[in-house]
């Protein structure tokens, strides 16, 4: 398709440029909180609201399309990006009926109800483009994103919602961020999509996470990846660069620069540092990181390449921790989350929103206070299979090598899975059997820093992750369901 054919083009080109004015004028980021809810323990989609609310948190990304998580937000004042997952961007780039479909069940039906949800972005897939995807999705973004646009305009609805595809900082390299540039495999593919972007008054979303480059670089100066100054600044010509976000930053404005769109406003989809499940991942690194961010970022000094020019918006990842995601990328990924699984705080943390310290989330319903734990006078020996079968269905990533119950000895360890097992059971009294070896306990196993959880009650019967996975499934059939009916009736 031929883009300068969109007949929105001239009054878009001007939408942006008041936007763009807008952003240089005002130098202010705002503050928001990725939400995902891959989770064993799902608060309810009400209570999560409410911590939202009760923060201030005015923005808020999601991963899909939810319905019950979007009903939830409708009237809150928060503002919504929905996002698409990868696996469906095939379907959306090769159907115009699907992308009307999907407008019209994810986008119409939550703009037009009383109160509607205040929906700002889609997010056309979550980083397409990462290197260990190798290409996987990379042809399907852009007809995906070109379908949508046309959906948007038949709906009424391309002045208001914005289509962005968040970024991984992989798609773009360099040694210095002054000679910053997109991949070589990419470039054609964002020239076309930075394009389309500044057409349609997007921003550029990248996910930025100086803690994987310290996780994966044993080189990596530790200190360079917090705000507090460094003793291995980057040198860059003119600029010197005291952290790395700020450098990771500056690469992308440098990468768009050389595609001549050096001034187009840059949002984080992700940013953050999770606290448990590997060496540098833990409550003080966490804090003096996200700390350090959002002080850096509502100084409004910008970076070297654009001073007093922070990015637009700014998505901590993330609000909650999930404890069902795959830890493929490590055994931290289940702890991103500024609050627990439950809507605790774990740390003491300022957003920088008017409320002060992260307030905890009101009113949630706990499972009663008992636990299951190893049944001290039994031989333990032969109780590996168990504790094997405990962790491949429950979380046990805080059990692993720098985790915070990774010293707690061999019964610990067992007791730990097995009550995470028995929680995820909703404190099945056969689910803490495990052949004799288990029983029940009404003191509480905690350890120092090792927390032995309880399971929540307030989930709206949308607790498991097989309920979400079963919904999310539900809803792509739907969709193709929909699609053929209407490929049918255009016939």
């Amino acid at each position: 398709m031929n883009l300068c054919r969109i007949k929105t083009k001239s009054l878009t080109i001007l939408l942006w440029l008041v936007l763009a004015a807008g952003v240089l004028k005002q130098g202010e980021a705002a503050i928001g909180v990725n939400w995902g809810t891959i989770s064993h323990h799902r608060l309810s989609p009400k209570t999560a609201v409410d911590l939202l609310k009760v923060n201030k948190i005015s923005k808020v990304k999601l991963f899909d399309a939810d319905p019950q998580v979007v009903n939830a937000l409708r009237g809150s004042g928060i503002q919504v990006m929905v996002g698409i997952p990868n696996e469906m961007l095939s379907l959306l780039g090769s159907s115009p009926a699907a992308a009307d479909l999907w407008v019209r069940q994810n986008l119409t039906t939550h703009l037009s109800a009383k109160p509607p949800a205040d929906i700002r972005y889609v997010a056309v897939g979550n980083e397409p483009f990462l290197g260990s995807y190798s290409g996987q999705f990379q042809s399907y973004v852009m007809p995906a994103i070109l379908n949508l646009q046309q959906s948007l305009v038949k709906a009424n609805l391309a002045g208001s919602v914005k289509l962005v595809v968040p970024c991984n900082a992989d798609a773009y390299e360099s040694s210095i961020p002054s000679q910053g540039a997109f991949r070589s495999d990419l470039m054609q593919i964002m020239t076309q999509l930075v394009s389309f972007l500044n057409t349609n008054g997007s921003p550029f979303v990248v996910n930025i996470y100086p803690f994987l480059s310290l996780y994966g670089n044993s080189d990596f100066p530790q200190d360079y990846a917090f705000f507090g100054g460094t003793n291995h600044p980057v040198v860059d010509g003119p600029n010197t660069y005291y952290n790395a976000f700020d450098g990771n930053y500056d690469t992308l404005v440098a990468a768009l620069d050389k595609l001549g769109y050096g001034q187009m406003p840059i949002v984080i989809g992700e940013v953050g540092w999770p606290t448990d499940g590997a060496i540098s991942a833990n409550l003080t690194a966490a804090r003096a990181f996200n700390q350090g961010l959002i002080n850096h970022v509502l100084s409004n000094k910008g970076t070297p390449l654009r001073p007093a020019v922070p990015p637009m918006d700014v998505y901590l990842f993330s609000l909650l921790d999930e404890g069902a995601k795959s830890t493929l990328p490590g055994n931290f990924e289940r702890h991103w989350g500024i609050f627990s699984f439950d809507g605790q705080a774990k740390y003491a943390l300022n957003l920088g929103l008017g409320t002060g310290l992260l307030k905890n989330a009101k009113d949630v319903r706990y499972l009663p206070s008992r636990w299951c734990v190893a049944n001290p006078s039994k031989d333990l020996s032969a109780v590996a299979n168990h504790f094997k079968l405990a962790c491949s269905v429950a979380d046990c990533t805080t059990l692993s090598y720098g985790g915070s119950c990774s010293g707690i000895g061999e019964k610990g360890n067992i007791s730990y899975a097995f009550n995470s097992y028995y929680q995820l059971q909703k404190q099945d009294v056969q689910s803490c059997d495990f052949d004799g070896f288990g029983m029940v306990t009404f003191l509480d196993p905690s350890v120092g820093d090792c927390r032995f959880l309880v399971g929540v009650a307030d989930t709206d019967d949308a607790s498991s992750s097989g309920w979400h996975c079963g919904i999310w499934i539900v809803s792509r059939i739907l969709i193709f369901m929909g699609v053929f009916m209407v490929l049918l009736l255009e016939e």
